[in-house]
Parts: structure tokens; sequence; C-alpha cells
């Protein structure tokens, strides 16, 4: 069973990650950091001890990280996710306060404490990733692997070729990528695949009321991707990485060089990847080429009905 710290920047697919990870015996979810990202750090903090208020899991520690980007100005979506950063449910303040850890500091500590080795999951900007690669480079070794979601191969969503979470950070980004660590990218070529649709909703909705509050959420999410895309549907992007750390097979991955575009726009935070292999760029990263979908939100459905 893979000891996971889930990195997020709740935001409504990582709070649906969360869960999904929450009601998933495959994974011992140690711990959740915050990031900024889809909202300010604070809000994202929030958040994420509100869904875990939400599902009486109290005993999961939350530690706060980076409140901006390594170099860049902070940019947060709340025209995708609200004023709130979870905009849709009518949960309540969050009962307690994180830890008093930097998350990096937290993921270090819960790290060294543990034999075998850890899996990070970013599924936000990978600020605090980058951050604690750099204070705590002997810890490295006690990494599994990561696996993220972000990217993509030739398509965006923030830029017509930038992804959100590497184009909020790409400094960030490209320090992950090079790190030498096992990276497994989960971009949008694979999470557009694989739309929760109303009819998905309906069931999780009459579960109990971790279903319910994903159907709240998606009732706000899909709003959305129904103006932006045309939609009938949305995606649940972290999930989908969550969901392949859960049961590696529902993803189809090829292993390649890729590349993190620092630059000024229109380039920013492009993930160019070199599926072909053309450039002879030494492969750093498993990137997500396929995916089960209808099997990947059947797990998804069934295991968050297990929370009730």
């Amino acid at each position: 069973m893979p000891a996971i710290i889930l990195d997020c920047d709740p935001g409504h697919d990582d709070a649906i990650a969360l869960l999904l990870a929450l009601g998933s015996p495959e994974v011992n979810l140690l711990g959740v950091t915050t990031v900024s990202g889809n909202q300010t750090l604070e809000k994202t903090t929030a958040n994420a001890i509100r869904v875990l208020d939400h599902v009486n899991r109290k005993d999961v520690p939350v530690a706060a990280g980076a409140s901006r980007p390594l170099v860049r100005e902070r940019r947060t979506a709340g025209e995708v996710h609200g004023e709130t950063g979870l905009d849709g449910p009518d949960l309540p303040p969050p009962s307690r306060e994180p830890e008093p850890q930097h998350a990096i500091d937290w993921i270090a500590q819960a790290i060294a404490a543990r034999a075998q080795r850890v899996t990070l999951v970013p599924t936000g900007p990978l600020t605090n990733i980058a951050l604690f690669l750099a204070r705590y480079p002997e810890l490295e070794s006690k990494i599994e692997r990561i696996v993220l979601m972000g990217g993509a191969i030739g398509e965006g969503n923030t830029t017509p070729s930038a992804e959100f979470n590497i184009w909020v950070d790409p400094e960030a980004a490209h320090r992950v990528f090079h790190s030498g660590i096992d990276v497994t990218m989960v971009g949008l070529d694979v999470t557009h695949q694989a739309l929760m649709a109303p009819d998905h909703v309906g069931r999780l909705a009459a579960a109990g009321k971790a279903g319910k509050l994903v159907a709240d959420l998606y009732s706000f999410y899909s709003r959305f991707h129904a103006r932006r895309y045309g939609w009938h549907g949305a995606p649940v992007h972290d999930a989908v990485a969550m969901g392949h750390v859960i049961d590696r097979t529902l993803l189809r991955t090829s292993h390649c060089g890729v590349e993190i575009d620092t630059g000024p726009e229109l380039s920013r935070g492009r993930t160019h990847v070199d599926v072909k292999g053309a450039m002879g760029w030494e492969p750093n990263c498993h990137v997500a080429v396929g995916i089960e979908a209808e099997r990947f939100l059947e797990l998804l459905i069934t295991r968050i009905s297990r929370l009730g």
C-alpha cells in the first residue's frame, strides 16, 4: 500500500481527488499540504480542512505551504472555482487551524519518519514540491515517485498551449521535472477524455453526504465548462492523477523527455513533450497518453460512495 501525501489547491477537482483517496484502501493518506493556485493559500487551506471535516476525518493533518509562485506574480482561478475556491456547496468554516509547520517542513518530517518511501501527489502548482526538493535534497531518495496533475501534449486551458498548474509556476515545474525522481504527468490529454456527466452525479448524490458534496461541487463547476467548452459534463482533472496512484492500469503512459517552457507569454508554462523522440531528449517523465475513462469514473463513484 503506497503511503501518499496530497499537495493541492482545493479547488473542486482537488476536493474530489481528496475524497477519492479517503475512500480507497489501496493508499495510505499521510496528510494534505496546500499551495496557492485555484485560490489564495488561506482559502485553499481552509477548503482542504472543510472537506475533511465534512467526512469526519479530522485525524488527517493539513499543512499550509507557499502563498505565491517562486518568481512569478500570484494568479488564481476564481473564474473557474469561485470566490471561495469551492463555490457551490454550503460548507461551514474549518473546524481547526493547519499544522504549525510550513508544508515543506511537514513533508520532510513525514517522509523522514517512515522506513518506506512515500509517493507525492501534487494536484496544484508545483511550488511546494520544488521548495521541498531545494530545502531537503537529502530526502529525495525517500520519494517513491511523483504523480502530478498538470501539463498537456500540445493543448492548454490557460493559454492555447499551457495548462494552469504549470503556467502558474513554470520555474517550480522545471525543477521538479529535472529532479531525477520518477515523475508521472497526468495532463489535459487524458483528463479531458473522462468527463463526469449528470448520470454519474446522480449516482453520487444518492450515495450519502460525501457523494452529495461531489454533486454540489459539480453543479457549480460544470457551469464553467459548459460556457467555455460547450461540454455536457466536467473533467475531474486531479482525481485522474489520484486514480492512477490507486490503479496504475487506468492510464497508458509513454516515457519521454519533457521540457518546461519558462519563457514569457505566450510560451510560458508549455510542456514540450518529445513523444516520438525526435529531439533526442533524455526521458524524464512518464506522460499519460490514454485512459480507460469509464473504468476510472466507476472507480470514482464506487470509492466516494463508500464514504457515506
